[in-house]
């Protein structure tokens, strides 16, 4: 799973701020207000001190959810801080990535040609045979190198 950080609004509190308790499946605000899937209650929020911080919301409500799946998502989390996930996360762009921006680039898979998922869907995989041609070309090109 790629990990990409999502800019929060610029003056209020990110998700981060907001406490998950795992033992009880709640949220638990900056003000000390807790819930599952959090949605802060009007009549406390429009008073509370870190309104503005909190949100721009006309009902005064402030509204997080928790992914599916958070709880791999932190585990993935705490794994890319390793020494071995940096290692990791640094091979996956000589790797992965690259094989994507191949792709793009010489390929013609930044814009698709064809309309429709079965179109779509040949096209990618017809650049992933090209892809795998070029590899078992490279291979025995090596190999008649060698021997």
């Amino acid at each position: 799973m790629r990990f990409y950080r999502l800019a929060p609004v610029k003056g209020l509190f990110p998700k981060k701020k907001f406490i998950y308790i795992e033992q009880e499946d709640h949220y638990i605000c900056p003000n000390q207000q807790g819930y599952r899937h959090y949605k802060s209650d009007a009549k406390v929020c429009s008073t509370c001190a870190f309104l503005e911080q909190c949100t721009r919301s006309k009902n005064k409500q402030r509204v997080i959810t928790q992914h599916i799946w958070e709880s791999f998502k932190d585990k993935i989390r705490v794994n890319r801080l390793t020494i071995s996930g940096k290692m990791l996360y640094k091979k996956r762009s000589q790797t992965i990535e690259r094989s994507f921006a191949d792709a793009k680039e010489l390929h013609g898979l930044r814009y698709c040609r064809l309309r429709g998922l079965r179109n779509v869907q040949e096209q990618a995989l017809m650049t992933a045979a090209c892809q795998n041609n070029k590899k078992i070309a490279n291979h025995l090109a090596k190999l008649a190198k060698l021997g």
